[in-house]
């Protein structure tokens, strides 16, 4: 039997040079990354990766920890430049027009980056006048995004005293305070509690409905087999699957009794990487 593997790495490589096996990507492509490369000190990170993301998708970056996603993600978000390959987001290239890219994209980090001191209100206005809203937009704009994130009740509140799923839930409602029509989630749940876990999920869930379009990475497979429509899984700087999270399970065995783990250790095995 061919392994998950080789059959992924094929399907992906037939996606990416012949984009009609992929109608949705080649119709509502809304992301486009080309030949992706980065070396650090000489050392390949990221080796000659291509992927398409759709408009209004929730596309999944998965991999284990080294396996290049996060340099892939500064690469896609304009805060490195690739040495090889580009990435177009709108029709815009991250390299010739870095700054039209920025006004359409937002990222929500893996790290927390709030003002402990300041209300979770204070916070979104500092973050919105940074993305260059006026006074009275960004406040409207905050008390928006609270709402949407649940947190509006606590606006008044200090972030430095709520629990970390609910400063979880105010970066994110940071990263829309500029309304992009593409958003960066880097690990969003980690550390949260279960309501506030789902919480996000209903949360990114509505976004996409009302027309974002999401990259999401985690390592929590159940994760991105629940919200994700397509998924990229990336080990040692390469991209080794792309397929839904039906058609990686499908490929070894029935979908419906196989998991997304599953298939993940398949592909990266099962050596530690800490």
């Amino acid at each position: 039997m061919t392994s998950l593997r080789a059959a992924n790495y094929t399907a992906q490589t037939m996606a990416t040079t012949n984009p009609t096996t992929n109608p949705t990507h080649e119709d509502n492509g809304f992301l486009t990354a080309t030949g992706l490369s980065k070396s650090f000190d000489g050392a390949p990170v990221v080796n000659d990766v291509s992927f398409s993301i759709g408009r209004q998708e929730i596309f999944g970056l998965l991999g284990p920890n080294g396996a290049g996603k996060t340099t892939t993600i500064r690469m896609l978000s304009t805060v490195l430049a690739p040495d090889a390959g580009d990435v177009t987001i709108g029709a815009h290239s991250v390299l010739r027009e870095a700054d039209e890219v920025r006004k359409i994209i937002g990222v929500c980090p893996q790290e927390l980056a709030l003002y402990q001191e300041l209300s979770a209100r204070d916070n979104l206005v500092f973050f919105g006048r940074m993305a260059g809203l006026g006074g009275s937009q960004a406040k409207d704009a905050a008390a928006e995004n609270l709402e949407f994130v649940g947190l509006l009740d606590r606006a008044s509140d200090a972030v430095g005293k709520f629990s970390g799923g609910m400063k979880r839930r105010v970066t994110l409602a940071a990263a829309l305070m500029s309304r992009p029509q593409l958003l960066f989630l880097d690990e969003p749940t980690v550390g949260v509690d279960p309501q506030s876990r789902n919480h996000i999920f209903d949360t990114i869930l509505r976004l996409r409905d009302e027309g974002m379009t999401v990259l999401y990475t985690t390592h929590y497979m159940e994760e991105a087999d629940r919200l994700c429509d397509n998924i990229a899984v990336m080990d040692h700087g390469q991209l080794i699957a792309l397929d839904s999270p039906e058609g990686l399970k499908s490929a070894i065995g029935d979908p419906d009794e196989v998991t997304l783990e599953q298939v993940f250790l398949n592909l990266t095995g099962r050596s530690l990487r800490d």
